[in-house]
């Protein structure tokens, strides 16, 4: 493996257009290199994502994309595309030196992932992905439609209700376009009753299946950053042609894979990965029972951490 690691394991990057990225790297210097894609898009980066690589096998590479976590300027959604994200991962692989590596993200990571994966095939060992999705309003629309209406009734009702009646045929384009609004009376109660949605969704066993009004309306409340860059991102079908990434699967075909995936995950459903493993081929789905979308739903990051370890 012929490539520099920096002087300190976390340094920022400009990478054009006002933005600079966080970038950290752990492990074993000149270990298996890997980079690992956070989801939102917006979320950034945890301490806990560097527990998915081994530090005496792997040389992982974390960063916080465009507007999220340590990123600045934060939160920004200028020049903040799909196509963005992708040069951006191109410029930490050349700034590192690094030839080839593997990619692993999940969610909006495992579209960011597969986008580039498509993009620069020859720059990647492997992908283990977790919880696939293909970046189009038809997983969004039935998540937080047919989905949220046939297991969370009441929570759909809650959801809808912060529209005015003639917005609610079409929820998600009317809430996307609220919570991009200047008017912080306007997006602060829009993106907190998302986000609040997104994480019952997200869990096989949420805290709590109604929408606290109390909290949605409180304006001194802390606005949820996934919601703001996910409005931007799923507005504009993520600058994602239609049912491009499974058009583009093809180009996959000499890259082995490992989708990680949640026997009842709402929001990025089993038939999304088996239709990506499909199109791709050399890949392999693996369930997780009783498990749901996050990435802390039990035994998901021991399945994780075991397909890292098995494609390197």
């Amino acid at each position: 493996m012929n490539y520099t690691p920096p002087a300190s394991p976390s340094f920022r990057l400009p990478v054009g257009d006002g933005h600079e990225l966080y970038v950290e790297t752990g492990g074993k210097p000149g270990g298996v290199p890997a980079v690992y894609l956070h989801g939102g898009p917006g979320s950034g980066c945890q301490p806990f994502h560097r527990n998915l690589f081994d530090p005496n096998r792997h040389y992982a590479v974390l960063f916080d994309q465009r507007g999220a976590g340590r990123s600045t300027p934060a939160g920004s959604r200028d020049a903040n595309t799909t196509a963005h994200l992708i040069a951006d991962i191109e410029a930490i692989r050349i700034r590192l030196g690094i030839d080839k590596w593997m990619v692993v993200g999940g969610s909006w990571g495992a579209t960011l992932a597969v986008a580039y994966a498509e993009a620069h095939p020859s720059r990647v060992t492997g992908i283990v992905l977790r919880a696939t999705f293909l970046g189009t309003s038809g997983e969004i629309d039935r998540a937080f439609g047919k989905t949220l209406a046939t297991f969370y009734p009441e929570l759909h009702e809650d959801f809808l209700s912060l529209l005015p009646e003639a917005e609610r045929t079409a929820p998600l384009p009317n809430y996307f376009r609220r919570i991009l609004h200047a008017d912080p009376a306007i997006h602060g109660p829009a993106a907190r009753a998302y986000a609040a949605t997104e994480d019952v969704l997200g869990v096989i066993r949420p805290t709590r299946s109604r929408l606290d009004f109390a909290e949605v309306n409180n304006s001194a409340a802390r606005l949820p950053p996934t919601a703001l860059m996910e409005a931007h991102y799923f507005s504009h079908d993520c600058w994602l042609a239609p049912n491009q990434l499974l058009a583009e699967a093809y180009r996959l075909a000499r890259v082995p894979g490992i989708i990680v995936q949640g026997r009842y995950d709402l929001l990025c459903p089993p038939a999304t990965s088996h239709a990506l493993a499909a199109a791709w081929g050399n890949v392999t789905v693996r369930l997780v029972e009783a498990a749901a979308h996050s990435l802390t739903e039990p035994g998901v990051q021991a399945a994780i951490t075991s397909a890292i370890n098995e494609l390197t």
